[in-house]
């Protein structure tokens, strides 16, 4: 297929959300100790803001921070990080797509237990990027969108469905895309864990007579992370993507060229309190 910088910058907008390598997501099921606060705070910057394995700042850093408060099995939450991928679908597509340089995330949920050691965590979330116009974009829709969700945990190993509500990311007629993920994670003592996780986007739809299909692709990688005490970690992941096997991929670009799913390495540091 010839090069397109408009179904380049379309699919730009499919790959916007929270960092999964260093995500502030507790694990489904889990509650705070009964002597903990229901309202906590998080900062912290990654080198490199991936979600579901795609650079989200052009393989530069990003600052992030965010709130969570949970009564019971109820909870809601907020987390923002800088990015840059609505400036840089603009410029391929060279039309104003506005600042847009934050991704604001806005959720809530329920979480509970079938049986013991059984969890599920079910709820929605919202991603929300204040001044953006990225349906200036011939075919595209507004960037913001909203997931529903579920997730299952047994034991270290979690599986998780996200399904788009509205168009994903602002590609065009992608109503109904879903993300299936897995992950494990393992406490190796002395506050070290590990763990790997692997993930599928499928894009749903057909716009302008061309399948969005071209977009799925899968993610994976391995993170390891160090808990020192008083709320501080430190994260290191290995992340990749399949996006050079999908047809199209061409998409998944910076506009100088840059493969935004290449193979590398993110390091995170976070402090919660």
């Amino acid at each position: 297929m010839k090069k397109s910088a408009l179904a380049t910058a379309v699919v730009l907008a499919a790959i916007a959300g929270p960092v999964t390598a260093f995500a502030d997501d507790a694990p489904a099921g889990t509650t705070p100790a009964a002597d903990a606060s229901p309202l906590t705070f998080n900062v912290g910057a990654v080198s490199d803001y991936r979600y579901r394995g795609i650079s989200q700042t052009k393989m530069k850093p990003a600052l992030q921070g965010g709130a969570d408060y949970a009564a019971g099995p109820i909870y809601v939450g907020t987390w923002l990080s800088t990015i840059k991928w609505i400036k840089d679908a603009g410029q391929i597509a060279a039309v104003d797509v506005g600042s847009a340089n934050v991704e604001w995330d806005l959720y809530g949920g329920y979480k509970g237990e079938i049986v013991k050691d059984l969890a599920y965590d079910v709820g929605v979330l919202a991603y929300v990027y204040p001044g953006n116009h990225y349906d200036n974009i011939p075919g595209a829709k507004k960037a913001d969108t909203v997931e529903i969700y579920g997730a299952l945990t047994y034991g270290p190993g979690t599986v998780k469905y996200s399904h788009s509500v509205t168009t994903l990311f602002g590609t065009g007629e992608s109503r109904n895309s879903g993300y299936i993920e897995a992950a494990a994670t393992f406490d190796l003592g002395s506050g070290f864990a590990l763990t790997p996780h692997i993930g599928y986007q499928r894009v749903a739809g057909t716009n302008n007579g061309v399948s969005n299909s071209v977009f799925s692709y899968t993610d994976y990688s391995l993170t390891a992370v160090k808990d020192f005490g008083n709320g501080l970690s430190v994260s290191l992941a290995a992340i990749g993507t399949s996006t050079k096997d999908v047809p199209g991929s061409y998409a998944y670009v910076s506009p100088d060229g840059k493969n935004l799913g290449r193979t590398t390495a993110v390091l995170g540091v976070k402090y919660t309190y």
